[in-house]
Formats: structure tokens, C-alpha cells, sequence
């Protein structure tokens, strides 16, 4: 069993004054927000040899760029993995097939342009994503799909159909 908690900054790298034939891009259509956004929270890990659970709530607070403040968002995360291959164990490290089943609740509040709340943003998503999971001793490669369950979203937000995910990680 591990809790470990994290704290980071998203950094203003991209590019906040983007424009096209019409002028400045709205700022949700940017590709950078120009603001230094702080992000923390914690994840609780639970693994045995056959399964393994995870937990996460996660929190990041936007910060004013431009005129426009993004909604600050709030995420609570959980997941299965369960080993499909091979079904037992025998010497050595093998590699290992786990199906994987996350849920996904985003919460995100409304935008503010100007000091006026933008009725077209926030709102809450669920995501259930099934997916599998190859682990080998030194490299791991997953892919899922993502599937919007409940969109409580805000006026005009556009809603997800679905969403897919793929993964490679090396260890070292």
C-alpha cells in the first residue's frame, strides 16, 4: 500500500496571443493560457499479485491571464487492474496482461472573462474507461477507451463522444 501526495505548476509555455484571419483567438482556443497554475493532491495505490487499485484526487487552481481566468478544476480518479495473463505465477519475472477499468469524475467551475462568469463553461463530467495493460520488466504499453457517462456541462460546452487513450512508459 502507497499514499503519496504531489504538487506542481503548469507553466505558461505555449502561445497566448494566437490569431487567424479574424483577429485574436478566443482564450479557451489558444494553444498556451499565458497563466502559472498551481495543481496538487494525492494517490493511494493498493497492490497485490493479481490486482491492484488506485485513488486520486487532484486539484488545480488557474490563475488570471489576459483578462480571462480559466475555472479551476477538481478531479477524483479510480482504478482497477486486474491480471488476465498469466494466470499463475511460476519462476522468474514475467510479462503480465492486466484489464484495466477507471472511472473518472471532473469537476470544472466556470470561466471568467472580464469579472463576468462565461455561462458556456464548467460543469461536470464522467468518465468509465475500460482498457488493457502490458507490463514487462522494463517498459509498460496501455490503451483505453474513454466513455462519457454522465455530461452535466454549462449552456454550450461541447460534450465528449468518446475519447481514446495509449500509453508506453520505459522503467529505469
Amino acid at each position: 500500500m502507497r499514499i503519496a501526495p504531489f504538487l506542481g505548476v503548469k507553466a505558461p509555455t505555449g502561445e497566448d496571443n494566437a490569431r487567424d484571419g479574424f483577429g485574436r483567438l478566443p482564450p479557451p482556443a489558444q494553444p498556451g493560457s499565458g497563466s502559472w497554475d498551481a495543481l496538487g493532491g494525492a494517490v493511494l495505490t493498493y497492490h497485490t499479485l493479481n490486482f491492484q487499485i488506485d485513488g486520486q484526487v487532484s486539484y488545480k487552481a488557474n490563475r488570471e491571464a489576459n483578462g480571462f481566468w480559466a475555472g479551476d478544476v477538481t478531479e477524483l480518479d479510480g482504478s482497477l487492474q486486474y491480471r488476465l495473463w498469466p494466470s499463475s505465477l511460476g519462476s522468474g519475472v514475467p510479462t503480465f496482461l492486466y484489464g484495466v477499468l477507471e472511472a473518472n469524475l471532473i469537476h470544472s467551475v466556470k470561466n471568467d472573462s472580464g469579472g463576468i462568469a462565461d455561462q458556456n463553461s464548467g460543469g461536470i463530467t464522467l468518465f468509465i474507461t475500460p482498457g488493457l495493460q502490458y507490463v514487462t520488466r522494463r517498459w509498460i504499453v496501455e490503451a483505453g477507451v474513454q466513455i462519457p457517462v454522465v455530461q452535466d456541462l454549462n449552456g454550450t460546452v461541447l460534450k465528449n463522444n468518446y475519447v481514446y487513450t495509449t500509453g508506453f512508459r520505459i522503467n529505469f
